[in-house]
């Protein structure tokens, strides 16, 4: 997989985020970081913004 790929994907997650729509993304983030599709880092990241927006609910 290319950095431009991951990239992307990284940043389609976090805009779903933002935006709300969080509805089964803890699982599909889960699922993209155990196929290697996702960082550490972004991994670590989408999952603290999960939780804060589940927080702000």
């Amino acid at each position: 997989m290319s950095k431009a790929t991951e990239l992307v994907l990284y940043r389609t997650c976090k805009r779903m985020i933002e935006r709300g729509s969080t509805d089964g993304l803890a699982e599909k983030i889960d699922i993209f970081y155990a196929a290697g599709k996702l960082t550490d880092e972004h991994y670590a990241e989408l999952t603290g913004m999960l939780a804060e927006k589940k927080e702000q609910v």
